[in-house]
């Protein structure tokens, strides 16, 4: 599955501004309920787009990020760690840690808060790769 969101990660690659390419894939009982990507332009995030296609289904499930998901949003909006607990997600598989201070540890955070298991590393120099050239903005998230 970890290849799977690897692969999506891919599609807009050098097209999401500022923002990194990540890829997403929610599965339950071994089969892909949703998958996303990141938009071009950076929005929507990859597990607002996996989640909005799985539905439903996301309840009880395993999500697959190419990165941590975000803990915070600078629009203030609901991060993909909140998004993802609130959708019933039991459990997130994340390939690399995101520098970047809207995630830095506050997305596994989130989510450990709220009683999601996370398991971090998987595929994790495939995944590198693709964020190579990230470079996060540094400046702080909303306090929140």
């Amino acid at each position: 599955m970890m290849r799977r969101a690897v692969a999506l990660a891919r599609t807009n690659l050098g097209r999401t501004d500022e923002n990194p390419a990540v890829g997403c894939v929610i599965a339950k009982n071994g089969e892909i309920v949703g998958e996303g990507w990141t938009g071009e332009g950076g929005r929507p995030h990859a597990e607002e787009v996996a989640l909005d296609r799985a539905g439903e289904a996301a309840r009880g499930a395993t999500a697959y990020v190419t990165l941590e998901p975000c803990g915070a949003r600078s629009s203030g909006a609901a991060s993909c760690a909140q998004r993802l607990a609130a959708a019933g997600v039991t459990r997130v598989a994340i390939a690399c840690e995101d520098p970047s201070a809207y995630a830095a540890g506050r997305g596994v955070a989130r989510l450990r808060a709220s009683g999601v298991d996370v398991d971090l590393g998987l595929l994790s120099a495939e995944a590198a790769a693709l964020y190579a050239a990230y470079e996060p903005r540094n400046i702080a998230p909303p306090k929140r």
